[in-house]
């Protein structure tokens, strides 16, 4: 497995120029490390901010499993969506509101087939509230299938 968490990750990641506004790294509360955000009051109602995941080494024709903590926060606080490199119109994975503000646990199968996948973009789009955040810690890349629960 590979840790591509952003304390003590050896992952590669980049913020997207093009986009409205950038991720940011926020402290965790019990101090260990921090994890990536966007505050709720950053940028206007449906803002775009992309954070990339660069993935290098990965074998064609096999399977991995993409591993994340986030957390949305707040009231129409916005939506997080993930993106694969390959299929760049439509998010693979989506969560728009939180139940409350606790982190859970995301899973994405990635599938390589001939062309394998270049990197992984999670993409938090500014809702109307001002209050809140929407955050991802813990991302790890597991070879196989997603386990389950």
């Amino acid at each position: 497995s590979v840790d591509c968490s952003f304390s003590r990750g050896v992952c590669d990641w980049k913020q997207d120029a093009d986009d409205d506004f950038d991720w940011n790294p926020a402290d965790r509360d019990r101090g260990d490390g921090y994890y990536m955000a966007v505050p709720g009051f950053v940028g206007h109602k449906n803002d775009m901010g992309r954070l990339k995941l660069l993935l290098t080494d990965l074998k064609p024709k096999s399977s991995y499993c993409l591993i994340f903590s986030y957390r949305l926060a707040g009231e129409k606080v916005g939506k997080l969506r993930v993106f694969l490199a390959n299929k760049k119109s439509a998010p693979v994975w989506e969560e728009n509101k939180g139940k409350d503000e606790k982190w859970r646990t995301g899973k994405i199968e990635i599938f390589q087939g001939a062309e394998t996948t270049n990197s992984v973009t999670f993409e938090s789009e500014r809702g109307k509230g001002k209050t809140g955040e929407i955050g991802v810690d813990n991302v790890i890349l597991i070879s196989g299938l997603c386990p389950e629960d």
